[in-house]
């Protein structure tokens, strides 16, 4: 399963039930652009520390990008950013779910809704 970043803040901020659903899962990973998101928010080289080290000790692996996620990710763009909101950074991430057969679990359905190939498991905090 990979996870979107609004679960994996959640799970930092000492959300049980982020928690359980990341203990739950077989397959713990995490798109490069999550990645990026957990460190354009880290205020400190302390946080930002943590935030490598937690992910390491989880086992989660980080899925790079590819030419065919960043075409993917256009699509998505052109088909679903004006109707649903849906951003440069949860294009990538919806793409990088679908190019590497993972269901994404997320707390943010409204973004994600109108992709058919994308596998969801919606989070509810």
């Amino acid at each position: 399963m990979m996870f979107d970043t609004d679960v994996l803040i959640w799970l930092i901020r000492g959300s049980r039930a982020a928690g359980e659903q990341i203990e739950g899962a077989t397959e713990l990973s995490l798109s490069t652009v999550s990645y990026m998101e957990l460190v354009e928010g880290a205020r400190s080289k302390v946080e930002l520390g943590d935030i490598k080290e937690f992910l390491s000790r989880r086992g989660f692996q980080m899925l790079p990008l590819s030419e065919n996620i960043g075409n993917r990710a256009s699509i998505y763009m052109e088909e679903f950013g004006l109707q649903s909101g849906l951003d440069m950074g949860d294009a990538l991430i919806a793409a990088t779910a679908v190019e590497n057969h993972l269901t994404l679990c997320t707390a943010n359905r409204r973004h994600f809704a109108g992709i058919s190939e994308l596998q969801l498991k919606i989070f509810r905090p």
